[in-house]
C-alpha cells in the first residue's frame, strides 16, 4: 500500500486520546481523503522454487508454472495452513491456492468464494458470469481458499468451533499476511495495491473483510453480498414453510407457484411499474417506487375457481405478500428484510432459491453451522422446524464462543468504516434487484445507515449500484455484464469515482435474450439512491438515460 499521509483527522483523534477527551464514534470525514498511489507492474522471479516457501503453520504442497493458454502464463502454488485435529476428532486445515501471473500488474486480490465454501475454487478472480475479464487476465496475483474445511465436511464442520470461525472470518485474517509474504517472495516486493472481491457468500466474506481487514486492502468489491447470511437462511426456511401452505402437493414446493403463475405476477408488476423510467422495456428501474405502486392483491388476477395458470388464489397472494414484505416470527419480529418488487420473479434462479435450496441447503447451514450447537432435526424436517427457535438461535453463542450473527457478519457496528475511509480505500457494492436469497433491500438499508452515520458523505468511499432484473450474482432478464473491478481500480488508484457504471445485456444470458434485450444493449447502473430514467434517443444506449432521484408515475410512458 502506498498512500499519502492520513491527514488531519487521525491527528485530531490521537490528540483527543492523549488529553483524555473521547473521540467521536464516527468522526466527520476529512475534507480530502488520502489517495492510494497507482500500482506499478512487475515480473515473476521464482515459481518452482516456491515449494520451499516457509511460513508459520503452513505446508506448501505444489508450485508449478502454467504456460499461457486460456489464462495468461502464471505460477500456481498450493498449500495447507493451520493443519490440526478438531474438537470433533476430524482433520482440518485451511486449503488454498495462489496464482501468480508472469506479467504482474503489481496488484493482489483475495478471492472470496460462494456457497458454504469447502473447496478451493481456481484462483482466477472470477465472481460473476457478467464479469468483463478475469482478475488473472488483469494481472492480479490471486489467492483462493476452502475457508477451513473440505467439501466432505460441509455437513459436519459445524461440530468444530474453530472451523466455524474459519468459515466466518478467520480464514481471510490468516491468509492475508501469508499471501502478501508469498508475493514478496515471488516478485521481490510486496503488492502496491490490494483488493478483496467475491459474490454471494464471497460477497459476505468481502463485507466482513471491509471491517476486520480494512487496513490491509485498498479496494473491496462485494457482489450480491449475504452479509446477514444467518438471517437470510432462516428467512428462506420460513418462506418455504409459507409456500408449502399453498402447494397442491404438500412437500413439493414447485406446486406452490408455477412458472406460468409467476409470469402472471410479472405482467402485473410491469403493467404498474415498467413506465416509471419513461421507457417500457421490460425492466423496472426503480423497485423502491414500484413497491409503492404495485399491490399484488389488486394488480394480479384472483382465481374465481381452481387455479389454472392465469390467476393466483387469495392464499397464494397472501403468501407472496408476506415474502415481499419480509417474513417474521410468530410474534411479528422481522427475521431478515423485505425484497424488492421486480420483474425478475420469472427468473429460474428465483425458483431455485425459494422452492429448492430453501429446503435442501439452507437447513444444512442453519442446522449444522448457525445454531449454537448442531441441530439435525432442522435438516430432517425443515418444513415443520421451529422458526422462532431458529431465529433466536442465530444470536446465541455456542461451540465457537460466538453467535452466528457475530462470526458470520461484519465486525461490530456495520456502519463504522472509519479505517476504510481514512486509509484511502474504496468499496463498490453490486446487487441484483431480483436476487431471491440475499435481498437488495437489505443492502440498501445498510448503505442508507452508513450514509447517515457519515453525514451523507459515504459516497466519498462507498458506492452501491443496484441492477434491475438481475438474479443472484448474475443472470436474469437484466444487463448483468459490467466491469466493476476495473471501475474499482480506477477509483482506488486514479481517484475517478464512478458516477455510474455501464452495464450490457450478455449474449450468454438466455433470460435476457428471451426478454428482448439484444446482446450489447446498455443501461446505466446508478449510484444509489439515484435511478436510471430514459431521456430520449436510442433505448439500447446508456447515453439515452440519466441518473435521477426516484420519481415518476407508472403511466408516464403510455
Amino acid at each position: 500500500m502506498k498512500r499519502t499521509p492520513p491527514g488531519v483527522l487521525a491527528a485530531i483523534a490521537a490528540a483527543a486520546l492523549l488529553i483524555g477527551a473521547p473521540a467521536p464514534a464516527t468522526a466527520a470525514p476529512p475534507s480530502a481523503l488520502p489517495q492510494v498511489a497507482p500500482a506499478t507492474p512487475g515480473e515473476l522471479l521464482e515459481c518452482e522454487s516456491l515449494i520451499g516457501f516457509e511460513y508459520e503453520a503452513t505446508r506448501i504442497t505444489a508450485a508449478a508454472f502454467t504456460p499461457a493458454g486460456v489464462q495468461p502464463a502464471h505460477c500456481r502454488v498450493t498449500g495447507q495452513t493451520n493443519e490440526r485435529i478438531g474438537e470433533d476428532g476430524q482433520p482440518y486445515a485451511i486449503g488454498w491456492e495462489m496464482r501468480l501471473p508472469a506479467d504482474w500488474a503489481g496488484r493482489y486480490l483475495y478471492q472470496g468464494n460462494g456457497g458454504i465454501d469447502g473447496s478451493v475454487a481456481p484462483a482466477l478472480g472470477n465472481f460473476t458470469g457478467g464479469q468483463e475479464r478475469s482478475g488473472l487476465a488483469m494481472g492480479f496475483a490471486i489467492i483462493s481458499s476452502d475457508a477451513g474445511h473440505t467439501g466432505a465436511q460441509n455437513g459436519s464442520f459445524g461440530n468444530d468451533g474453530q472451523a466455524r470461525l474459519d468459515f466466518g472470518y478467520n480464514t481471510a485474517v490468516t491468509l492475508t499476511p501469508l499471501a502478501k509474504a508469498l508475493i514478496e517472495e515471488a516478485y521481490g516486493r510486496g503488492p502496491d495495491t490490494s483488493y478483496f472481491a467475491g459474490g454471494s457468500n464471497g460477497g459476505r466474506h468481502t463485507m466482513v473483510a471491509a471491517t476486520r481487514l480494512a487496513d490491509e486492502y485498498d479496494g473491496f468489491l462485494p457482489i450480491a453480498p449475504g452479509f446477514n447470511l444467518p438471517q437470510a437462511a432462516v428467512a428462506q426456511i420460513a418462506e418455504a414453510q409459507l409456500f408449502n401452505t399453498v402447494a397442491t402437493v404438500p412437500g413439493n414446493l414447485n406446486t406452490a407457484i408455477t412458472p406460468a403463475e409467476r409470469a402472471v405476477i410479472k405482467a402485473g408488476i410491469l403493467e404498474r411499474c415498467d413506465g416509471i423510467d419513461r421507457l417500457r422495456d421490460g425492466l423496472v428501474q426503480d423497485s423502491e417506487r414500484c413497491a409503492k405502486f404495485f399491490d399484488i392483491h389488486r394488480d394480479v388476477p384472483t382465481c374465481e375457481g381452481e387455479r389454472d395458470d392465469t390467476c393466483l388464489s387469495a392464499a397464494q397472494k397472501d403468501v407472496l405478500a408476506q415474502v415481499y414484505a419480509g417474513v417474521t416470527t410468530s410474534t411479528g419480529k422481522e427475521i431478515y428484510e423485505s425484497f424488492p418488487v421486480d420483474a425478475g420473479i420469472t427468473n429460474g434462479d428465483w425458483a431455485t432459491w425459494n422452492l429448492f435450496i430453501s429446503v435442501a441447503l439452507d437447513p444444512l447451514a442453519v442446522g449444522t453451522v448457525f445454531m449454537p450447537y448442531p441441530d439435525h432435526s432442522i435438516l430432517a424436517s425443515p418444513l415443520t422446524a421451529d422458526i422462532d427457535a431458529m431465529e433466536a438461535g442465530i444470536y446465541e453463542a455456542g461451540l465457537s464462543g460466538q453467535s452466528a450473527m457475530e462470526f458470520m457478519t461484519p465486525l461490530g457496528d456495520d456502519t463504522d468504516y472509519d479505517t476504510l475511509r481514512d486509509t484511502g480505500a474504496k468499496m463498490i457494492v453490486i446487487h441484483g434487484a431480483s436476487d431471491a436469497v440475499f435481498s437488495a433491500d437489505d443492502t440498501a438499508r445498510w448503505f442508507t445507515a452508513v450514509d447517515k452515520a457519515y453525514r451523507n458523505k459515504a459516497e466519498d468511499f462507498i458506492r452501491y449500484f443496484q441492477v434491475p432484473g438481475m438474479a443472484h450474482v448474475s443472470g436474469g432478464a437484466s444487463t448483468d455484464k459490467v466491469d466493476a473491478l476495473g471501475a474499482l481500480i480506477d477509483w482506488v488508484e486514479n481517484g475517478v469515482a464512478p458516477d455510474r457504471l455501464i452495464a450490457e445485456a450478455r449474449g450468454g444470458n438466455a433470460e435476457a435474450m428471451a426478454a428482448g434485450l439484444a446482446p450489447g444493449a446498455q443501461r446505466p447502473l446508478c449510484v444509489y439512491p439515484l435511478v436510471a430514467r430514459y431521456v430520449g434517443g436510442d433505448p439500447e444506449s446508456a447515453d439515452s438515460f440519466a441518473c435521477k432521484p426516484s420519481s415518476g408515475d407508472p403511466a408516464s410512458a403510455d
